[in-house]
């Protein structure tokens, strides 16, 4: 028989003696690599500049059509985990590491080609499609080994890998900042507003350089003091310079596709029959606390059951809440209190906020799946719902409070409200798993999880649709009322058109709410603070109905238990410990098949 090639999963079948200890760097590293996609935050500002550079051009991108990638990625991520596991376990996990490294790189540098060209669909279809189908497909690979090497630390096995995924934005955040840094170039200066003749013509601000028109855009010092390089306020000819997105995308598809080719070919997998020495799986034990089931439900039956899709609209509500915010988290930062506070909330401050999201999302995973053991996953859920609810409807009485007197106390109740609130986001997918297996026991907990994952996929689409909706409907709003309250002559001094053409000014990013601030009456209220209220309002009222569904989940009808004598031929449990211990994902695969392939 011909050798087996370098990537199928007899190649990985580790020898006698092999240390499984090795194998859980090589799954953390694929997570922290995809897992960085929680810092999508930070390519916002530079997307949404990247023909302005200095500030957003009438070309440039609006925050929502950027936010929409990082949703395209999170649906695509759902999907494809809910259609990897089979064939993962056809395969192995090298090669599904290896598929996963070529698309989560090859994503980005997707996406880098888009940006340079500035083409949205290139970057959807980099980073949102085949990136995001590379984070499922990463997502998977490292649960299912480990689950297999570990089968007396099941929890803990998880849980190394979960991690691994919510804290990928702590290494990722301060790394893009960094690279958009070094790649940022600033674009050609004119001279201050009063040096140069800016005229404007259909909302957009054009100047003659060399005989010739050119768009440019004005900033302000307050603007200026916000952007690398200590720029001065004045004018920049847009179209020139760099913000640095391409050349950061770039490097981070090489980087990330070498991290997660090495960890790839690091997998083994345990050999048929194989256990962990001293442990006996036969001395398990079935707890029989209230809502953990000692029977199994077969994924195809848990489909037609109520609680997998009372279950579904608790992972969905939980997720959307949080997922919405993780997308916006620099920009809204900034927006609440950079106004109130500009001396704090710097570009730093709001990189780190970024960071710090990632760490408690990652403890959050460890530590609230280990209290579920305790208190039990339905009222650790409810814990989830009713403290979320408290703080979401907190947050815009938050920001009402720092417009009015600014004061650090209030940034500080914020970033600890926020933390909190991401605990319970990461807490909620470690946490769900075990919730499965309590409901509908654990042979088949892989392929319902699997299932259960296109929760995630919805709540990618509902969270950031509604907060940048929502965000976009107050920020129109309140230039709106905001342009009501300047001077005529002002605005026409300001921007070289009267305030009838508001919409049209408005339409080109020519007016802002920034900018707006500049030639406002003395006294007046900044409303940047208060875009997001009707946004977690609406996160409140999602936490309500998934806190109804999560109380209405009840164990599963016995109607629903599997028959073992009717089960199908490849469902039956082997009779094996060893047998069992290699199928602990519900696969059930032929040991003898595998062992055969090996041997050959």
């Amino acid at each position: 028989m011909s050798e087996p090639s370098l990537l199928s999963r007899e190649r990985i079948v580790a020898p006698p003696g092999f240390n499984r200890w090795l194998v859980p760097p090589a799954s953390i590293a694929i997570h922290l690599c995809i897992g960085s996609v929680y810092a999508w935050s930070i390519f916002n500002p530079p997307l949404t500049k990247v023909h302005g550079v200095v500030a957003s051009a009438p070309e440039d991108w609006t925050l929502s059509e950027v936010v929409w990638v990082f949703t395209v990625a999170i649906l695509c991520l759902g999907l494809a985990a809910a259609v990897a596991g089979k064939w993962l376990e056809n395969v192995g996990p090298r090669k599904v590491g290896v598929v996963a490294a070529c698309c989560w790189g090859g994503g980005f540098i997707v996406g880098g080609v888009g940006i340079l060209t500035h083409q949205l669909w290139l970057l959807y279809l980099g980073y949102g499609v085949i990136g995001g189908v590379g984070l499922g497909l990463g997502y998977v690979s490292p649960v299912s080994t480990l689950i297999k090497w570990f089968p007396d630390r099941r929890g803990m096995a998880t849980g190394m890998a979960i991690m691994g995924f919510g804290g990928g934005a702590m290494i990722a955040a301060p790394m893009k900042e960094w690279l958009l840094g070094v790649f940022f170039r600033a674009p050609e200066y004119l001279g201050t507003a009063d040096q140069v003749q800016v005229v404007t013509e259909a909302g957009r601000r054009i100047a003659e350089v060399g005989g010739q028109m050119h768009e440019v855009l004005v900033i302000g010092a307050g603007e200026a003091a916000k952007l690398p390089g200590g720029l001065h306020d004045g004018v920049y000819i847009a179209g020139t310079g760099s913000s640095g997105a391409a050349e950061t995308f770039f490097t981070l598809g090489v980087i990330y596709f070498v991290v997660m080719m090495i960890a790839a070919f690091a997998y083994r997998i345990p050999a048929p029959n194989w256990k962990p020495a001293g442990w006996n799986p036969d001395r398990a034990t079935t707890s029989k606390r209230k809502m953990i089931t000692a029977n199994h439900v077969h994924v195809d039956q848990a489909l037609k059951t109520p609680q997998f899709y009372l279950m579904w609209i608790v992972l969905c509500f939980n997720v959307t809440a949080g997922i919405g915010v993780i997308g916006v988290a620099k920009t809204m930062m900034k927006e609440i209190f950079g106004a109130a506070l500009p001396d704090v909330v710097d570009t730093e401050f709001t990189t780190f906020y970024v960071l710090m999201i990632s760490v408690f999302n990652m403890l959050g995973r460890f530590f609230w799946a280990t209290i579920s053991d305790y208190i039990t996953r339905k009222v650790t859920f409810h814990v989830f719902f009713i403290l979320g609810i408290m703080l979401y409807l907190s947050i815009p009485f938050c920001a009402q409070r720092v417009n009015a007197s600014p004061g650090v106390v209030w940034l500080v109740y914020f970033y600890g409200a926020t933390m909190i609130i991401f605990t319970m986001y990461g807490g909620g997918f470690a946490t769900i798993p075990a919730y499965l297996a309590d409901v509908f026991g654990t042979r088949y907990v892989g392929g319902i999880h699997g299932r259960l994952l296109t929760a995630w996929s919805t709540a990618g689409v509902l969270g950031p649709l509604a907060i940048t909706s929502l965000r976009e409907h107050s920020r129109l709003n309140a230039i709106t009322d905001l342009a009501a309250k300047v001077d005529p002559a002002a605005f026409q001094a300001k921007f070289g058109a009267g305030v009838d053409h508001l919409a049209e000014l408005v339409a080109q990013k020519t007016v802002t709410i920034g900018n707006l601030m500049e030639i406002a009456p003395p006294g007046t209220a900044n409303p940047s603070g208060n875009l997001y209220n009707s946004t977690m309002i609406l996160m409140a009222v999602l936490l309500g109905l998934a806190l109804i569904a999560n109380f209405m989940i009840k164990p599963v009808h016995p109607d629903h238990h599997l028959d073992e004598d009717d089960a199908p031929a490849d469902d039956r449990p082997l009779d094996a410990p060893g047998d069992l211990v290699d199928n602990v994902d519900g696969s059930d695969e032929d040991v003898d098949e595998v062992a055969a392939t090996a041997e050959a």
